[in-house]
């Protein structure tokens, strides 16, 4: 799918450079295009690189397990009596949000279909239970602590201070998940499970 997208995107740019008269300024944006997206992927490449062996050196030294415990008190109430009186699915939940706090996302996709899986075999059913949707939306609208990919980002566009955002991101972010959360809540009763 996201192939056509880009062929669209293409033909759309060539058709209008050709009514415009501008086909030439077009063809040479291409090149310059492709010459900067590989330069900003290669600055970017040693930053993430840095960011994910530290995570990973959390995650070794079990920062990622005391935060999940820590977690798990919050998360509780989100997810219904079923899933919170579930020790399994809490910690699978727990350990997910952990691992996106700490933007191990390697480490967060399979902690989230784990979770995921057990609270489908919670609900006994498929479809889109409450548990499995207050999941998703965790994990759309993750908080990071270290937004490491935006600050590579930024410092690969020469940012002198790449993580000064870190504040406004927290911020952000923490706004979107409990305006996701809430909407969530609120308009679940017009949407009823299929049955």
């Amino acid at each position: 799918m996201l192939s056509a997208v880009w062929v669209i995107f293409l033909v759309l740019a060539l058709l209008c450079g050709g009514i415009t008269g501008r086909l030439e300024e077009v063809t040479a944006a291409v090149g310059t295009g492709a010459a900067q997206a590989v330069s900003l992927a290669v600055s970017i490449a040693g930053l993430m690189c840095f960011w994910s062996g530290i995570m990973e050196l959390m995650q070794a030294a079990g920062l990622t397990e005391k935060l999940s415990r820590l977690l798990m008190p919050l998360l509780r109430p989100l997810f219904g009596r079923r899933a919170a009186g579930d020790r399994q699915a809490m910690q699978a939940v727990s350990a997910n949000v952990a691992a996106n706090l700490l933007g191990l996302s390697n480490a967060a996709t399979p902690l989230g279909l784990q979770a995921a899986d057990r609270l489908y075999a919670l609900t006994g059913r498929r479809g889109a239970p409450d548990p499995v949707l207050t999941l998703l939306i965790l994990n759309a609208t993750s908080i990071q602590l270290i937004p490491s990919t935006v600050a590579a980002v930024r410092a690969a566009c020469g940012a002198a201070a790449p993580f000064d955002i870190m504040v406004p991101v927290w911020g952000a972010s923490a706004a979107s998940v409990v305006v996701v959360l809430l909407c969530g809540r609120v308009l679940r009763p017009f949407f009823p499970d299929e049955k």
